[in-house]
């Protein structure tokens, strides 16, 4: 499943081009494939189903479904990367140039549902241990989390 996101992210600029390269489908397609193989592998979603899947759930039930599954994931691994200490702002760069959401209000809820879906979110999937913990992000932490990644 890295290698599926690192071949995405070698090829983002495609993907934000107005008439998407044939190329760029090849990739998607091979990602998506090559995750799909991970999972069979492992016999479960988790090589690419982390904390940022957690997040964008606990979005689900905080302000049902708002969004498409994907653009919550796209901010749920901004999330992510940042507690793992990792680079963050290439993603959140990268979801913009292809013009997904970055911010709360982009996918339909506002900074307390956000705050609120942080403070729940290792509750979706208890037996799948994340970045999350098992005791989970504080409401202190999670206001945090989205002032220093301006979420909202």
């Amino acid at each position: 499943a890295l290698l599926s996101a690192k071949h995405i992210v070698k090829y983002s600029e495609w993907f934000a081009a107005k008439d998407i390269p044939v190329e760029a489908i090849r990739v998607l397609v091979e990602a998506l494939i090559s995750s799909g193989i991970a999972m069979a592998i492992a016999g479960s979603t988790r090589p690419a189903s982390g904390s940022e899947h957690l997040i964008a759930h606990a979005i689900d039930v905080i302000a049902n479904y708002p969004a498409l599954h994907g653009e919550e994931v796209g901010i749920g691994s901004i999330i992510a990367l940042y507690l793992h200490g990792k680079n963050w702002r290439k993603i959140r760069d990268i979801l913009r140039i292809i013009g997904a959401p970055t911010k709360a209000r982009e996918i339909g809820i506002d900074r307390e549902q956000l705050i609120k879906a942080l403070t729940i979110a290792h509750t979706i999937r208890p037996e799948r241990y994340t970045i999350l913990g098992e005791m989970g992000i504080s409401n202190e932490a999670a206001e945090k989390i989205v002032q220093i990644l301006e979420l909202c």
